[in-house]
């Protein structure tokens, strides 16, 4: 399923990228990242992320990114008021696959302002996890997950900064309903 995505998003990037302008740049940022989770109260870390991306057209444009981050959660509480109870913090360094479509929604000179949404698939690269519990197979997850980020974004000339909400499509442990969510802020640079 995964490798069709992806030759889905390659051959849609490939064909925008023909008929339309392209820009490559790199980014940076912070990140909120959090684990909802069933019954067990949960709070947010603060993470990175860094890598590429393209954009390919002008007013209506397809976004392909390929960047390395860090996300998780912190837990602490007990399941439907039993004894059994889950506390510490984990983290995730990832690598993340965003494929945006966005549109421009004023553009006067060299500043633009922009919205975007679309799909992300995300593999853990390592996990460090500290949660001590008593539920069975609470720190026990996926290695990769789909998900969908949406937000807005201003350009100034070749400087662009985002702001990203990310939520979880898939679960990343079936058995406590925990989905990972983030917001982020980042901030790029068109190279070409």
């Amino acid at each position: 399923m995964k490798k069709y995505i992806l030759s889905i998003a390659l051959l849609i990037a490939s064909v925008a990228a023909s008929k339309a302008q392209s820009t490559i740049g790199i980014k940076g940022g912070i990140n909120f990242a959090k684990i909802n989770t069933d019954n067990i109260k949960e709070s947010s870390v603060t993470g990175y992320q860094a890598g590429i991306f393209a954009r390919l057209g002008n007013s209506l444009y397809l976004q392909p990114e390929l960047y390395l981050g860090s996300r998780g959660g912190k837990f602490e509480g007990s399941s439907s008021g039993n004894s059994a109870s889950a506390s510490g913090k984990v983290t995730f360094t990832t690598l993340n696959v965003p494929l945006l479509l966005g549109t421009k929604l004023v553009s006067a000179g060299p500043i633009s302002v922009r919205a975007m949404a679309g799909p992300i698939y995300s593999y853990n690269l390592s996990e460090n996890n500290n949660v001590n519990s008593a539920l069975q197979d609470f720190g026990k997850y996926k290695n990769s997950t789909l998900g969908y980020q949406v937000g807005a974004g201003v350009d100034i000339g070749n400087i662009t900064a985002d702001l990203r909400y990310e939520g979880g499509l898939t679960k990343i442990n079936e058995n406590y309903g925990q989905r990972a969510n983030l917001w982020a802020l980042s901030v790029g640079f068109k190279i070409f």
